[in-house]
C-alpha cells in the first residue's frame, strides 16, 4: 500500500516547481528578444527560440538577457570644437540608433548604449573640427550624412545601426556673433544698391524706348504732358502754372496778329534834326 505524501513534502514540492517555472519561464514582447547563455554559451531557449512570445530555458543552468529593437534617442552633450578656421564653438546633436542583432550587441560589446554615446561624441569633434565655420551653420545635411556614415561604419560590429544623427545647436562667442551680423548686414546693404542699380538701368531703357517712341509724333508729347499736368492737379494741394504752346492757338487768332511787327522807319524830319549842322 503507497503511502500519502505529507502535506509539508507537498508543499515543498509545489514551492520548488513554482520556483522553477518562474526562472524558466518568460514571455518577451514584441520588440524585444533574448540572448540565452547556457554553462556560458550562446543558446536557444527550449521553447520559443529567442522570442519573442513565451520562452521556457533550463532553470538555474541557462541565463537569460533581454536586448530591446526600439528605435534609441540619445542626446550628445555639448562638445567644444575648434573648426578648420580656428573658430571655437559649443555644439550638441541628437543621435537616433536601434540594435538589428541582439546577440552582437550583448557579446561583441560591454555596454553597447555608452559605446555609442562616446564614439557618437568623438566622431562629432573630428568631423566639425575638418569644417568651415560657414559650411557648419549653412551645410548641415553634408555634415549629418558624414556623421551618420562613420558612426554606423564603427557601430556596425556591434550589431548597432544608426538611422540619423541631427547637429542641434551651435553656440558661437558673442564677439563671432556680432561679426556675423556686420557680414550679414553688409551683404544685404550691398544687394539692396545692386538692385537699386538694376532698377535704374531697366527704367533708363524703359524711357529711352518710350522718348524713341514720343519722337516720331510731336503731338503724343504734347498729350503726355497734358496727361502729367492732370495727374498733378488731381492732388488738390498746389497751384499749377500751365504753359499753353502757341501752336495750339494759331486756329484761333486773325492773320494781322500772326504777322510779325514792321520796323518803323525814321521819317525825314528826324532825320533833318539828327543830321549834324555843317
Amino acid at each position: 500500500m503507497s503511502q500519502v505524501m505529507s502535506p509539508t513534502t507537498l508543499f515543498l514540492l509545489l514551492f520548488i516547481l513554482v520556483v522553477l517555472l518562474s526562472k524558466g519561464l518568460y514571455v518577451l514582447r514584441e520588440y524585444e528578444r533574448a540572448v540565452i547563455f547556457r554553462f556560458g554559451r550562446l543558446a536557444r531557449g527550449l521553447v520559443g527560440g529567442n522570442g519573442p512570445g513565451v520562452i521556457i530555458i533550463i532553470p538555474l543552468v541557462d541565463k537569460l538577457v533581454r536586448v530591446s529593437l526600439r528605435t534609441v534617442t540619445m542626446d550628445v552633450p555639448p562638445q567644444d570644437v575648434i573648426t578648420k578656421d580656428n573658430v571655437s564653438v559649443k555644439v550638441n546633436a541628437v543621435i537616433y540608433f536601434r540594435v538589428v542583432n541582439a546577440e552582437n550587441a550583448i557579446v561583441e560589446v560591454e555596454d553597447y548604449y555608452y559605446a555609442t554615446s562616446m564614439i557618437a561624441q568623438t566622431t562629432l569633434r573630428s568631423v566639425l573640427g575638418q569644417s568651415q565655420l560657414d559650411d557648419l551653420l549653412s551645410k548641415r545635411d553634408e555634415i549629418n550624412a558624414d556623421l551618420q556614415r562613420i558612426i554606423d561604419q564603427a557601430t556596425e560590429p556591434w550589431g548597432i545601426k544608426v538611422t540619423a544623427v541631427e547637429v542641434k545647436n551651435v553656440d558661437l562667442p558673442q564677439e563671432m556673433q556680432r561679426a556675423i551680423a556686420r557680414q550679414a548686414e553688409a551683404e544685404r546693404e550691398r544687394r539692396s544698391k545692386v538692385i537699386h542699380a538694376e532698377g535704374e538701368y531697366q527704367a533708363s531703357q524703359r524711357l529711352a524706348d518710350a522718348a524713341n517712341i514720343l519722337s516720331r509724333n510731336p503731338a503724343a508729347l504734347q498729350l503726355r504732358y497734358i496727361e502729367t499736368i492732370m495727374g498733378v492737379a488731381g492732388e488738390k494741394n498746389s497751384t499749377i502754372l500751365f504753359p499753353i504752346p502757341i501752336d495750339l492757338l494759331k486756329p484761333f487768332l486773325k492773320p494781322e496778329d500772326l504777322a510779325p511787327p514792321r520796323s518803323s522807319s525814321p521819317s525825314p524830319a528826324s532825320e533833318q534834326i539828327a543830321k549834324p549842322s555843317s
